[in-house]
Formats: C-alpha cells, sequence, structure tokens
C-alpha cells in the first residue's frame, strides 16, 4: 500500500511541475494556430493575384497547413517535454518510403504542378514534344493531360515526361510555315516553274502575302529538280491551306505543260559486236 501511496505522490509530484510546460504549450498552440491562419489567408490571396489554376491552389494551400501545423505540433510537444526525435524518425521513415512508392506518380504530379504553375500551354491550345505526343489540349489535371489528336483520338500524356520535354505550343503564334517539295523535269525551265506556282499562290486569298512565298532549288534529284515551295498561313487557316495549295500548284503546272516526272532510270544495252 505505501508502494502504491509513493507512486501516485511521485506522479501528482511530476504532473505538478510539468502544469507550466502544459501551460505554455497550449498557449504556443493558439498562437500559432492563429499566426498559420494569416499565413494561410496571405498565400491564397498571392495565389489568387497570379491567377494560379483552383487544383493547384487547394493542393499548395494544403501542403503549406499540413507543414505549418506539423511544425507546430513539434514545438508544442517539445515545449510540454516530450521526446520528439523517435517521432521525427518515424515521419521522417514512412516519408521515404511512401515516396519510393510512389516516384513515378510523384514524378507526373510535380510535373502537372510545373505546368499549371507556369503554363507553357492551356486548354484550347495544339502543341507537340518530340516524344510524338501531338494534339488539343483538352484538360489538364495533376497526373496527366488530356489531349485530342489529329485523328479525334484521346491522347493522355503523363505530366512528369511532358513538363521535362521540349513543348512546341502552335497556338502562340498567328501564323505558321508551310514548306513541300515539287520535282519538275530537267527538260523544263525552272524560272518558269517558279512563276506558274507564284501565280497559283497568289489566287489563293490565305496564303499570305508578308512573309511573301518563296519557289526555290532544293535538291537535284536523279529524275526531277526538286522545287521548295514555301508559304505562311494563318494559323486557323494552316491544315485546310496546306492541302488545298497542293492541289492548285498540281493543277497550274499541268496547264502550263509542266511534267512532274515519276522515278525513271535510263537504260543503255551495249552490244558485243566481236561475236
Amino acid at each position: 500500500m505505501e508502494i502504491i501511496l509513493n507512486g501516485l505522490e511521485q506522479m501528482l509530484d511530476s504532473l505538478w511541475h510539468a502544469i507550466p510546460k502544459i501551460i505554455l504549450g497550449f498557449v504556443f498552440l493558439g498562437i500559432g494556430s492563429y499566426l498559420i491562419k494569416l499565413i494561410l489567408k496571405m498565400v491564397r490571396r498571392r495565389l489568387e493575384k497570379r491567377e494560379v489554376e483552383l487544383s493547384v491552389r487547394g493542393f499548395l494551400i494544403s501542403v503549406v497547413k499540413a507543414t505549418l501545423y506539423l511544425v507546430l505540433l513539434v514545438i508544442v510537444a517539445a515545449t510540454m517535454g516530450f521526446q520528439v526525435a523517435g517521432i521525427a524518425t518515424i515521419f521522417a521513415s514512412a516519408g521515404l518510403a511512401v515516396g519510393l512508392a510512389l516516384q513515378g506518380s510523384l514524378s507526373n504530379f510535380a510535373g502537372g504542378v510545373l505546368v499549371l504553375l507556369f503554363k507553357p500551354f492551356k486548354v484550347g491550345d495544339y502543341i507537340s514534344n518530340p516524344s510524338g505526343t501531338e494534339g488539343t489540349v483538352e484538360r489538364i489535371d495533376l497526373l496527366y493531360t488530356t489531349l485530342t489528336g489529329p485523328t479525334g483520338l484521346k491522347i493522355f500524356s503523363p505530366n512528369g515526361p511532358l513538363a521535362n520535354s521540349v513543348i512546341t505550343n502552335y497556338s502562340e503564334i498567328t501564323s505558321r510555315r508551310h514548306d513541300f517539295i515539287v520535282g519538275i523535269s530537267y527538260n523544263q525551265n525552272i524560272k518558269v516553274a517558279q512563276q506558274v506556282i507564284f501565280d497559283a499562290l497568289a489566287k489563293h486569298k490565305a496564303v499570305l502575302k508578308t512573309p511573301a512565298p518563296l519557289v526555290f532549288v532544293t535538291h537535284l534529284g536523279e529524275s526531277s529538280v526538286d522545287l521548295n515551295v514555301r508559304t505562311w498561313i494563318d494559323k486557323g487557316d494552316y491544315w485546310d491551306t496546306a492541302y488545298e495549295i497542293q492541289e492548285i500548284i498540281k493543277m497550274a503546272l499541268d496547264e502550263a505543260n509542266i511534267e512532274i516526272p515519276f522515278p525513271q532510270r535510263d537504260l543503255h544495252i551495249v552490244s558485243d559486236k566481236t561475236k
């Protein structure tokens, strides 16, 4: 009985000495909570001022909030006399394990945050990258970007590789250059063929006058003299015009009797007259 009484007395004595620390811990908790609310309000206003996407805005605020409260709880626990080294080790180990397990997803997640923050493209833009991803951006999520390809297929591109690649944004320009090759026979006059092509291009209203179209010899092939036809087209008319001008140039060359040759070879037969 005496042992129990001594134990209760020691416990009450320890609790009595811990009361100031407990009170101080709750004071820190109240002050810290108030300061965290002020910080979150400032962060929220800053993100709204920069017009950050709603999904990224909510994520960043949640991360800041969780981090600040975690730091506050560690400070309060240390103030009350708890050993926080072991708790910190557990959190660090758990975080490392989760990070290794979700390495690919975290990479996509980080890429999505970067895309939404720095906005190399937005919904409605037509983009492409060296990996072959190409299409109109339909939706940007934190893990994947949804595109509609030229053939109408849905393309789901992971944000990690997409954010780390070279992105070509065709919607950020007002006009696009179009190049294609026309081969004419070696028997044809190059200057005449160039003038016929210039006249055909001048009749198409979607072909821009500035920069002016160019037609120049780019290669002396095995069967033809290759002319590079270079035009500038408004981005909204690009695809239709790119196909139409090839048709009108072919028709104009036919009308001018300028031959577009097919691959051919000259065969020389040498007879042996000694036999």
